[in-house]
């Protein structure tokens, strides 16, 4: 048996009627370049300019003023301190910042007075026990408050530097104290009663309480040693603002 040489199964492709694989390839991939161009094109126009953007662009309005803010607040405030002394501790309370108003100087000199009265006051009993009724144990409750009260007057100065109060837009904020530190906001809506009262001692150094009582005892706050014109208007803009409180305006 003869081998024979291959022959092709079929006429080549040209003689059958298709294209190469590559020319087909081509025929589909220009088509859809140029489709995929028209599509960046369109984007592009769709897409509107950032300057012509900006330009449109209502102007930004400023924020609102938030909540709490100081109101502007003229006090007379004749001879007070002008700096709240805090406690050197870091874990202390932190003071806002804002306006700060503090007591009068004249609280410095008056608080020892009453403190040295109530001094001689206990050394006076102390010695009428102990020397004349012969009770020694007289000694013991006497030095010790004899001891508090002579430190109570040495750090007088620095605790009244600590007193202060701040009125903000919607209510009082008031701290005192550097070992036993207090500082209580007090709504204005929620105030009671607004009382100003002066010892003999205070109408003689020309000073004032304000006592603001609230519906809660714990909330009540007693701000001493201030200057009486100062009571006074702080008492008139405190009723003003709570009666607006009230009626919603």
């Amino acid at each position: 048996m003869t081998n024979q040489p291959n022959q092709p199964l079929g006429p080549p492709e040209a003689d059958l009627g298709f294209a190469p694989p590559a020319a087909a390839a081509a025929e589909f991939v220009a088509p859809a370049a140029a489709t995929r161009r028209e599509h960046a094109a369109a984007v592009a126009d769709a897409v509107p300019d950032v300057d012509s953007v900006v330009a449109a662009a209502p102007p930004a309005t400023a924020a609102p003023e938030s909540r709490g803010a100081d109101p502007v607040v003229d006090l007379p405030e004749p001879g007070t301190f002008s700096r709240l002394v805090e406690p050197r501790n870091d874990a202390r309370l932190t003071i806002e910042p804002g306006v700060w108003h503090q007591v009068s100087r004249k609280y410095v000199v008056e608080q020892p007075i009453v403190s040295g009265v109530l001094l001689l006051i206990v050394v006076a009993a102390m010695l009428v026990v102990a020397l004349p009724l012969g009770q020694a144990w007289a000694w013991i409750p006497g030095g010790i408050l004899s001891v508090i009260m002579l430190w109570s007057m040495a750090i007088t100065s620095r605790q009244s530097r600590a007193i202060g109060y701040r009125l903000r837009e919607d209510d009082l904020v008031f701290r005192r104290g550097i070992l036993w530190q207090r500082i209580v906001a007090v709504p204005y809506g929620r105030m009671q009663l607004v009382d100003i009262s002066h010892g003999p001692l205070d109408r003689g150094f020309g000073l004032a309480q304000l006592k603001l009582v609230t519906a809660a005892a714990a909330t009540g706050v007693t701000i001493p040693g201030l200057p009486q014109a100062t009571a006074e208007a702080l008492r008139d803009q405190i009723v003003a603002v709570a009666e607006s409180r009230r009626t919603g305006l």
